[in-house]
This record gives C-alpha cells, structure tokens and sequence, in this order.
C-alpha cells in the first residue's frame, strides 16, 4: 500500500493573505484568504481559514465557509450580465457588456419614473445593503420595494423592537457565560452559525439546560438536552401556556415590572370610543397611573412613585382605566392558554409544557446571579451589584420567523419580561458596563442589588396601538413596592 506523501503543514498556501468576511451565510464570520500568485501573474484562492481575531467567530469556521472556494471558481457563476434572446422560458441567454445592461435599464426606469414611478416594484433578494435600495427607492419615488429580510427576520427585529427595544435579530446572542437555562426557538443552521456554537458548547461544558423548540431535530437542536418536537407554527401557542403557568403558580418578577415597564399604566376601558384601549394620559400627555402612595393618581414616568399593578379606577371624565398588568393577567390566565388546551394544537404535553415553565421560573428565581457591577441609574444614583436572571432565550428562522413571527417574538419577549430576564441599561452617559449593555437578550439586566431598586424602564408589554407610546428605553424610575429575599418570590397583590 503506498503511503501518502509528507505534508509540511508549516509551508505557506500562498504569498499573500486578505481579510474579509464570508458571505456563505447570514454569519459574516471574519476569514483568512490566502492567495497564490500563478503562472500569469494571477492571484487565485487556494485556502480559506477562521480569522481568531475577528469579534463574531474568533476563528471558527463551519464547512459552508470553509467551501467558499468553490462558490467563486464555480463554473457555473455568472461573470457579466446576461440578456435573453429566446422566448421567456426559453433558458436562452448570451452575455452582454455592462454598458449595454445600464443602457437598457436605465431605459425603462426612466419610461416608468416619467409616467408613474410608484409601478415599480423591485425585490432585490437576500442582499446586505437595504438601506442602500430603500434610499434608492425613495429618490426613485416608489414605495413598493423589498427584500429577504422581509419576509424572512425583520417581522421578528419588528416585535423585539415593539415590545422592548431590542431583538434578537440575528445576532442578539445570549450571554453565554452565566445562562444556566437556554430556550432556542426554530433557529436555522446559517444564521450566527458559528457564535451559536461557541455559546453552546460553553453551556454543555458548565453543565447549563439546552432546550430546543422545533418540529425537526436537526443541527443545534441535537444537542440540545431537551427537545420539545412542536407542531409547526405553534410555538406562539406553547409560549402562551408558559406564561400561563408563570401567571397561575405566582412566579413573575414584580419588581422588574414596576420599575423597568409599563406594566402599572393604566389602560381606557370605553369599548366603542376611539381611544379604547389606549394609556390614560393626564393634560400634559404623561401616562396615568394610581399612586398607593398618595392613593390619587400619578404620572406614570415620575420618580418617587409606588404603582398599583391591579383595580379598576375612575377616571376624572368619569371613564374607567386598568393597569396594564391586569389586563395582561387576565389575557393569560384565561382558558384559552392553559397547558391541557393547547396540548393538542401544538403537540406538547401539558405535563411537559409544566416543567418547562416550572424549571424556567425555577432557575430566575432561585438561581440568580449577583454581579459586583457599579453602576448608575438613570436619576444618578450608584449602585454597587446587579442582580441577574440566569435565563436566555434565542430566536431566528423556522417556525418562529416563518409562522406569524412578529406575534410570536412578541409572546417570547413577554414570556423574558415576567422572568425578569432581558437587559436594561442605565443611563448611557454614566453607566458603562459594556459587556451588559452589548446582550439585551441575555439573562443579566442593570438592576441594583439593594431595597430601594430604582433604574431605568426599557420594556413596553402591552400591544395598544399607542403611536408615540413605543418608546423603548424609556427614562423611567420607582422605588421597589414588593421585596424579594435572593430565593423564593412573592404574593400578588389582590386582583380587585
């Protein structure tokens, strides 16, 4: 048998080297492309490796971009533009100059622009210059563009950005290193390919829970050490009945709601009127909420104020209101979300979808984390530690994306909120913990460890279509109205 020739592994690919990024998936993991000059002077590609000093892979590099190789040397990629010559369906193509191609488009644009630019409509595929086409399209003066990412993730970059500021799109990555249970939802392989990785593996090697939402056991689901094989386009569904169960057993971090959402804002109960449904708002346009401390109402966005979570009031014009969280109690508790109701439409069982919800509120609350992180608030006050929710969620394409995705992301960022699990900066000119203000979708929030917890609110949990209401990352601040000890939580206050 003939042995394999020696390979010096030292010996240099090429005599030259490029940085970049690949372009194989939606990762844009940094590369290493070494070049090779032949025998007509040509540089030509002969390797492909992960570039360690790039922030997003840090030299990990999956199969896809390793291959990168054979995408550009592939015969069959186009080289010039191509102009049909047969009928249309023909297949028949010759090559044409550049010149030729700019020549013939520009004059049809310029047909369409001078009788009525709004009949063009242009799809420009899975491209990463949006802002360039959208800009285009708004000189051009039609509004009926669109590309991948419409139809694909901005529905999910649109319910975290509704619901709290942020999103998971594509790469609001957990963090990492303190999560200890990890819910992944329909996430395809080629989206933050490589990070998603590298985060997982961290979990498996300290021992965190993997649980995996997906009709299909594929790729990171695999790992995951639990999967939850649910019927597709029901993940909204199955989040519903966990947040149902959050509601039922009483395990939803309070503080979190007072202080960081608009949780105690009270909501116009007038069916019929136009504003039903919308904040109360008194005649300088703050939004109303019912003081315990004065028992009067209050503006929803001062300081020194202690928020009733639940009553009916009276409005002055006689109407009445509700906070938000009764409202959204009273959502979620009903019939329509309990584990036995949606057992059969998702595909879960109920027993399954309680231990879900049993172990997430389980580790949020009787496994937080204390970080020493000075800190400071949005009112100036220091603080010395955060408190953190060691719990992450991640969400990307497939039945999240694919199946109602906007109301979907948004059920998953509520399901964060009561858990007390996404991020919240303090003031951006005085509080810098980086780490913590890069992950908004992560399992640590800027909250002070001490009796008097006030900070800045950063979550909108309500859907009212409220217009200037959507102000995510909100200065907002109260004093803690329910305390907690480090283990175990509290009560609700009465739902009257």
């Amino acid at each position: 048998m003939a042995q394999s020739p020696e390979i010096d592994t030292n010996t240099p690919v090429g005599d030259s080297m490029k940085q970049t990024t690949c372009y194989m998936c939606a990762c844009r993991c940094g590369i290493n492309v070494h070049l090779k000059t032949d025998a007509d002077g040509k540089q030509k590609v002969r390797y492909i490796e992960g570039n360690r000093d790039h922030p997003v892979n840090k030299g990990v590099l999956c199969g896809k971009g390793s291959a990168g190789i054979m995408q550009h040397y592939s015969p069959a990629r186009l080289r010039a533009p191509m102009k049909r010559v047969g009928p249309r369906g023909s297949g028949q193509f010759e090559e044409i100059s550049w010149d030729e191609a700019l020549d013939i488009a520009t004059d049809w644009l310029g047909t369409v622009r001078k009788t009525d630019p709004k009949k063009l409509a242009f799809f420009t595929g899975r491209d990463q210059s949006q802002s360039l086409t959208g800009f285009w399209a708004m000189k051009y003066g039609t509004p009926n563009f669109a590309a991948h990412g419409g139809f694909c993730s901005v529905n999910m970059a649109a319910g975290g950005l509704y619901t709290f500021g942020g999103a998971f799109w594509e790469f609001g990555d957990p963090d990492w290193d303190y999560t200890k249970y990890f819910m992944l939802f329909g996430v395809a392989e080629d989206h933050a390919s490589n990070p998603i990785k590298i985060g997982i593996g961290k979990l498996k090697k300290r021992g965190a829970k993997v649980v995996s939402i997906n009709p299909v056991r594929t790729g990171y689901n695999a790992v995951a050490d639990e999967w939850v094989g649910i019927r597709p386009g029901t993940d909204g569904l199955f989040v519903g009945a966990l947040i149902h169960e959050l509601f039922r057993t009483q395990q939803i971090d309070l503080d979190y709601l007072v202080r960081y959402t608009n949780s105690p804002w009270l909501v116009i109960q007038a069916p019929g009127a136009a504003d039903d449904g919308l904040f109360a708002r008194d005649g300088d346009g703050n939004p109303m909420i019912w003081d315990k401390a004065t028992d009067a109402f209050g503006n929803g966005k001062a300081a020194d104020i202690q928020p009733a979570l639940t009553g009916t009031r009276t409005l002055p014009d006689g109407r009445t209101a509700r906070p938000v969280f009764e409202l959204m109690a009273e959502r979620y508790l009903g019939g329509d979300y309990t584990p036995d109701a949606v057992a059969e439409r998702t595909g879960v069982p109920a027993d399954q979808i309680r231990q879900i919800a049993a172990e997430l509120a389980h580790v949020a609350f009787k496994e937080e984390i204390v970080l020493d992180q000075p800190w400071t608030d949005w009112a100036g006050r220091k603080h010395d530690k955060m408190i953190g929710r060691p719990v992450s969620m991640h969400a990307m394409r497939g039945i999240s994306a694919h199946s109602n995705g906007f109301q979907t992301c948004r059920m998953i960022h509520i399901l964060q909120i009561l858990l007390g699990s996404i991020d919240s900066p303090g003031d951006s000119a005085t509080n810098r913990p980086t780490r913590n203000r890069r992950r908004r979708t992560s399992c640590r929030m800027a909250r002070p460890a001490t009796s008097n917890r006030n900070c800045r609110w950063a979550v909108r949990i309500w859907g009212f279509p409220t217009g200037r209401n959507i102000c995510c990352w909100m200065a907002r601040a109260t004093p803690a109205v329910w305390t907690r000890g480090l283990a175990g939580t509290r009560p609700y206050p009465p739902m009257v």
